[in-house]
């Protein structure tokens, strides 16, 4: 098993560049909840169990034009939640391995919390896929993203719905929404992720023949988004991919898997990148 990891760390000490790709799992271990299927959101939130519904019927827009209360409910008490939350100490390894790299590195998520950015990363090179809680659009149509500094929405943890007034659009007064990409989503405003995703593309253009390692972590299959980012650049880049989960740590031929939760493998990376220092020297 130490070779193992030795390997994968010889792979972070010698890229150019990092990229540090995440899904729901890197959030567990700051003491986020599980979402994965509907028995493990209802033991989050059973007033939502009561009522049958699951992650994938409410993170649905229709809620904001049916029942506002409901909807500011779920993503109200999401907010409050994320913005309480401290990065588990895996952040704070990353960041460590970032910054004598001469091509820098750039996070690829599609969380929604911002702990990237709470950690210390610079917004500037965090690729959000699935938008950001912490910004706000339109319920309406209006364009525009703004952020919600400020906003604040009280929510009844025994029934999970908000208190009135709910955020309003800044441009028309009407209902405001999280810029998160939800299912049946079709007025998601797209302007703050596609910029992100400029930068990001920009930043790959410009590591062409440079030595790339993704690190993963906590990226399922249900929506794999962040695992065929990681598997993509391995296989056109040349990029070396190092997964850690711990339910789905199947890599392609030649990359490295660890079945591992997201600080737990950082951490044994942590040490096996300072084990691999020492001999070199």
């Amino acid at each position: 098993m130490t070779s193992v990891f030795d390997e994968a760390a010889s792979a972070i000490l010698e890229a150019d560049a990092l990229l540090f790709t995440a899904g729901a799992g890197m959030g567990v271990d700051s003491g986020l909840p599980d979402f994965r299927g509907n028995e493990g959101f209802w033991r989050a939130y059973p007033p939502f169990a009561k009522l049958g519904l699951g992650f994938t019927s409410l993170a649905n827009p229709r809620w904001f034009d049916e029942d506002p209360r409901l909807a500011w409910g779920f993503y109200g008490h999401r907010l409050n939640l994320y913005r309480e939350t401290k990065p588990h100490a895996g952040f704070a390894i990353l960041l460590d391995w970032a910054k004598d790299k001469p091509g820098g590195a750039h996070v690829f998520t599609s969380n929604v919390d911002g702990q990237f950015q709470k950690a210390g990363f610079d917004p500037d090179k965090v690729s959000e896929v699935h938008g950001s809680i912490h910004h706000l659009q339109c319920a309406r149509g209006c364009p525009g993203t703004w952020a919600a500094d400020g906003v604040t929405v009280t929510v009844d943890v025994d029934t999970m719905r908000a208190a009135e007034p709910h955020p309003t659009c800044v441009a028309c007064g009407g209902m405001a929404r999280p810029n998160i990409l939800m299912f049946s989503d079709f007025g998601f405003d797209e302007e703050r992720q596609d910029a992100q995703q400029r930068r990001y593309a920009g930043w790959l253009e410009r590591l062409r023949g440079k030595r790339i390692t993704v690190v993963e972590c906590g990226a399922g299959t249900a929506i794999p988004t962040v695992r065929a980012q990681g598997e993509q650049l391995a296989k056109h880049l040349g990029a070396t991919l190092v997964r850690l989960n711990p339910r789905e740590p199947e890599v392609p031929r030649g990359q490295h898997g660890f079945s591992l939760g997201a600080q737990a493998g950082l951490e044994a990376l942590a040490d096996a990148i300072r084990r691999v220092s020492v001999q070199r020297e």
